[in-house]
């Protein structure tokens, strides 16, 4: 699946994070971090059905490339979905032994 439709999305203050995304109808939403260096770090991922997952310290930040890329995109007006798409992707397989696999099965991840 590549048509995600990512969105900005704002969370309650029970729900902290640095920057909020919400996917597919908002079945899916995803939270992420600045983390040392500069980097961008997944905290949370939640899906209707399954709950929300919350991310431990352990989880892998993305690359330098891809965090200053996710930091442009996520300031734009409009998402380039592709490239942000790809950015999620990588950023979600790299931390899959943190997510519930069923759930990212069932919502294409």
């Amino acid at each position: 699946m590549d048509d995600y439709n990512f969105f900005r999305a704002s969370m309650p203050d029970s729900r902290p994070a640095d920057y909020y995304l919400g996917c597919l109808n908002g079945s899916v939403f995803i939270d992420f971090n600045d983390h040392k260096d500069n980097l961008i770090c997944l905290k949370r991922i939640s899906f209707d059905g399954y709950g929300c997952c919350t991310l431990d310290d352990e989880a892998n930040p993305m690359n330098e490339t891809d965090s200053q890329a996710f930091k442009e995109l996520y300031k734009a007006q409009d998402f380039d979905q592709k490239q942000l798409s790809l950015i999620v992707k990588r950023t979600i397989n790299n931390n899959r032994e943190h997510i519930w696999n069923e759930a990212l099965t069932e919502y294409g991840f």
